[in-house]
């Protein structure tokens, strides 16, 4: 079943009762636009078991310390946002599968040519994508093919890269307005801030995917950064990305290039990520529920049972 994500974007007292998630909102007299009938605040509750992510985006939302335990003991990805409005933490379960220990000690024991033919797969699935993509939005894609088909092991001549700078030179190229080249770039200008939301959901996705496989997000099979903790949620969301910037794409067409600051429907319709539908292996099935399938096959790599993991190919 597709988990539900959960966004809040005003002031609310969140908690739980019943083993469901109930939604306050502040005192009538605080917000007249509420209907009459309420005359302290209103109220909804939402099954725990429902919900996959939770979003908190304001710095007057009070949560309850027993919601917390039981959404974590549910498996929820709890992102939490600054006053920027910009995701700058992921709460995850510490205990998400009954075999939690074999597979740690199986993913940490993985062999370096192992990781480096994962990495390879996961390269040649990411540029296929990206090429996908670049095809959709009427691009030239036969040199992004020919990087993917030439990915080595580790992608030790690095085609990710090059394929990278043609993707971000071309995928942007006709729905933005400016004369330069559209830059990749966490902290750059605008459409960087809607890729980053973007991105941070499809991570949550990834990671809360990980978890409920018994796997560790902070050990990559490529990413390695000291002060991250989720790796390898980074390195399995890299196929993904691709499904992102389509998204982000559509709402430029639909933009005015000078307003493209995050607004609260820009996030709605980027929060719907999860739920749209991919094609992995034949079958279609959300994206919340194909990352699942990937972190399955890449904890049976791990195990010795499989060689190869699953990632989605773009229609």
């Amino acid at each position: 079943m597709i988990k539900r994500t959960l966004y809040f974007g005003n002031p609310t007292y969140l908690s739980t009762k019943l083993d469901q998630l109930v939604v306050r909102l502040p005192a009538v007299e605080k917000n007249p636009d509420l209907p009459e009938g309420f005359k302290k605040e209103a109220q909804a509750t939402i099954p725990i078991e429902d919900i996959g992510i939770v979003i908190l985006d304001h710095q007057q939302i009070v949560i309850s310390q027993a919601l917390i335990a039981r959404l974590l003991e549910n498996n929820v990805a709890f992102i939490t946002c600054n006053n920027t409005h910009h995701p700058t933490g992921l709460l995850l379960n510490l205990d998400g599968n009954s075999l939690q220990s074999q597979r740690f000690r199986s993913q940490i024991e993985a062999s370096e040519p192992l990781k480096k033919q994962l990495w390879q797969q996961t390269i040649k699935a990411k540029i296929k994508n990206q090429a996908i993509a670049l095809s959709a939005a009427g691009k030239e894609i036969q040199n992004m093919l020919h990087w993917a088909d030439e990915v080595k092991s580790g992608d030790t001549e690095n085609h990710e890269g090059r394929a990278a700078a043609w993707y971000w030179k071309n995928i942007f190229k006709d729905v933005l307005t400016d004369e330069d080249d559209f830059i990749r770039d966490p902290v750059g200008d605008a459409p960087n801030n809607l890729l980053n939301y973007a991105y941070a959901i499809i991570r949550a996705t990834a990671a809360r995917a990980l978890v409920g496989s018994g796997l560790l997000p902070t050990l990559g099979i490529f990413h390695r950064n000291q002060y991250n903790a989720y790796c390898l949620a980074d390195d399995i969301m890299e196929p993904y990305r691709p499904f992102a910037d389509l998204a982000v794409r559509k709402i430029l067409k639909e933009t005015n290039r000078s307003k493209l600051e995050l607004t609260p429907e820009m996030k709605k319709r980027l929060l719907t990520l999860p739920a749209i539908d991919v094609v992995l292996e034949g079958e279609t099935s959300p994206l919340m529920i194909a990352l699942q399938r990937t972190s399955a096959s890449l904890a049976k790599c791990f195990l010795g049972e499989t060689r190869k993991i699953a990632y989605p190919l773009m229609e």
